[in-house]
């Protein structure tokens, strides 16, 4: 019980400390500066915050109902606090194929949230070396390894993670339809759910900035086959998914789906 509460603790100093420099930020920054430090430091609290649940679960060996609690909860603090961050080089890839952003612009986001969570896997290590709890001292024992993520083929985790993404992006292209404050519970309870479901076959990360913070360090399989798996992965899945819905779909029924950046906007054709 000591674990969990440490490791609550440690959520709570990185939601906190990350909040407040996006705070500082939005009184001294303005446009796309802005946008390029929030997509950092939401996409660097999302690392650290899940490189503490990883560990907690995978060490503390929690019940599945405590876990999941503390997966929703975190899930709905960071959807609060992220303002429009998206924290997903896929969004950032959606826009350029939407024509809201340039190419340059897209790459750079990417570029700053890889870049997050490689300094969020830094900043877990050195919170875990003080040794706050009996957990993170032996995970510096045993010189924070991370074991091989996947309990299944990586056909099998490539799927999970295609399967995550594509329902996750059909969630944020019909969102809309409800009211704002249940939005946030409706995405932590998608999120919850998958986790769940892929979790013991992939890791159900099915974000690519986010797996090469906390799955591309471990060992077992190549960095290729991680590539394949938590990046090409989700991008398919959330390619299909707009596919499906903006092109299959209208084309059947004579209407088409307009959207951007997870909140989407559906509009008949004018005949």
């Amino acid at each position: 019980m000591t674990d969990l509460w440490v490791s609550v603790g440690v959520l709570a100093a990185a939601v906190l400390l990350c909040e407040a420099v996006r705070r500082a930020a939005a009184r001294l920054l303005r446009g796309v500066y802005w946008i390029y430090l929030l997509e950092a430091v939401s996409t660097f609290q999302l690392c650290c915050c899940t490189q503490e649940l990883k560990l907690l679960g995978e060490t503390a060996r929690l019940d599945p109902s405590t876990s999941l609690t503390l997966t929703y909860v975190i899930t709905v603090v960071h959807l609060a606090t992220f303002r429009e961050a998206a924290c997903n080089p896929g969004a950032a890839l959606e826009s350029v194929c939407r024509g809201t952003a340039s190419g340059g612009a897209a790459a750079l986001l990417i570029v700053l949230q890889l870049g997050a969570a490689v300094a969020a896997r830094s900043f877990a290590a050195s919170v875990w070396s003080l040794g706050l709890s009996d957990m993170h001292l032996r995970h510096q024992k045993f010189g924070f390894r991370c074991l091989d993520p996947l309990g299944g083929t990586v056909l099998e985790a490539a799927a999970v993670e295609l399967a995550c993404a594509f329902a996750l992006q059909a969630v944020a292209m019909h969102v809309h339809r409800l009211e704002e404050k249940l939005r946030v519970h409706l995405f932590a309870a998608v999120i919850t759910a998958l986790v769940y479901a892929g979790g013991n076959i992939s890791g159900a990360v099915f974000n690519p900035a986010l797996a090469f913070s906390i799955q591309f360090p471990c060992s077992g399989h190549t960095y290729l086959e991680y590539c394949f798996i938590y990046w090409l992965g989700p991008v398919l899945g959330m390619a299909s998914c707009i596919l499906l819905f903006e092109k299959i779909i209208p084309f059947l029924s004579g209407k088409s789906t307009i959207g951007m950046n997870g909140s989407i906007a559906q509009k008949e054709k004018t005949q």
